[in-house]
């Protein structure tokens, strides 16, 4: 059986198990051109048509490949803003027993395509939970459309669950935090350095002279003109760092306020993932924002199977048998690649999940 195969069986017979019963008719084609879609993204570590449809193994022509995902891309709806990853519910039920830390960060994808995410923390990855696709290049995301991505998963959220939100850069407004609060959850957010607040009178953080390595807290101020709060404000500026950050929290300390913060940066290895250092989602030359959002479907399971195989990898102690054993130097998505390369070449059986995340391993891995 050839690699192209073996890896696209392992996928479709997860997807199917996934479901109470096994697909019939369009709904059948439907669920084989995604599991094609995945398997031929991760095989050809890239989202460009022609080369996804290389690694699909189904014995038509290449062009026949390429037109088959792209119907499956263009029906998407253009109506549809928000997508929620399949089987969050059951991902986000997974990782409840330990606090749940939800980042808010938007990004460039495609052509002239702008992507707002909403992801989940795991062992230093950023797991994908929803996210909604805009046309645009740069630029900030409005508060309603941070409401409704964070909105549509609220359901999903075990109640018993811990939750801290961490959102970057432009949450200016008081809209989003209202919502933090009435959830009932901790949240640690940035902000802009001439955010107004109130404490007796009027000021900005530009006010406070901050230099580096200074962490300077304002607590029980008032945000913005509409004095919303009181809040924690924090103004800082890490040692090494060109410029300082400026946080707005309902964290009461401080040190917790920023010790979770510090953890926002975890989105940035899931870009990172989907674009230079895995499936070049950047290069997929889709302009359109709904067929992008769909598309992203199937890159962001492709990237949770990935993490998943880095985990699994940790737990069947393989790590030591493709990498170093004396350490780990590779995060769980390249650690997930390459042990998927070693179960090929050996023709050996490919575990597949998207939602299995409860395997405990090591600190030392990335």
């Amino acid at each position: 059986m050839s690699d192209n195969h073996q890896r696209y069986r392992s996928i479709r017979a997860s997807l199917s198990q996934m479901f109470s019963n096994e697909p019939k008719g369009y709904n059948a084609k439907q669920l084989n051109t995604l599991a094609g879609l995945i398997s031929g993204i991760v095989g050809s570590r890239r989202t460009n048509y022609p080369q996804i449809a290389s690694k699909v193994p189904d014995g038509t022509k290449p062009e026949s490949r390429v037109k088959r995902i792209s119907r499956f891309v263009n029906e998407a709806d253009a109506e549809q803003e928000v997508h929620v990853m399949p089987f969050a519910d059951l991902l986000l039920s997974n990782l409840a027993e330990r606090t749940l830390v939800l980042v808010m960060d938007g990004s460039e994808v495609g052509r002239g395509c702008l992507a707002l995410m909403l992801s989940v923390l795991y062992r230093g990855r950023a797991l994908p939970i929803a996210w909604l696709v805009i046309s645009a290049k740069k630029g900030h995301f409005s508060q309603e459309r941070h409401i409704k991505l964070l909105s549509a998963i609220l359901e999903l959220i075990p109640p018993s669950a811990d939750v801290v939100f961490l959102g970057d850069g432009e949450f200016d407004g008081t809209e989003l935090q209202a919502k933090l609060t009435d959830f009932d959850w901790k949240y640690a957010c940035r902000t802009s350095s001439n955010t107004i607040l109130f404490d007796e009178e009027e000021f900005s953080f530009q006010d406070l002279l901050l230099q580096p390595d200074m962490c300077l807290s304002l607590p029980d101020v008032l945000f913005t003109r509409l004095r919303f709060g009181p809040v924690l404000a924090i103004a800082w500026w890490r040692k090494g760092y060109q410029e300082p950050i400026y946080l707005v929290t309902n964290f009461e300390l401080t040190e917790e306020a920023c010790h979770w913060y510090q953890k926002r940066f975890k989105i940035e290895t899931f870009f990172s993932d989907q674009k230079s250092r895995g499936f070049h989602l950047h290069k997929s030359h889709l302009s359109n924002p709904a067929r992008m959002a769909s598309l992203m479907l199937a890159a962001c399971l492709a990237y949770l199977w990935i993490v998943y195989l880095g985990a699994w990898t940790i737990q069947q102690n393989l790590h030591t048998v493709i990498h170093r054993t004396d350490r780990c130097d590779l995060s769980l998505f390249q650690l997930g690649l390459r042990v998927l390369e070693h179960l090929l070449d050996y023709n050996l059986p490919i575990p597949v999940s998207f939602t299995d995340f409860s395997h405990a391993h090591p600190q030392f891995v990335r």
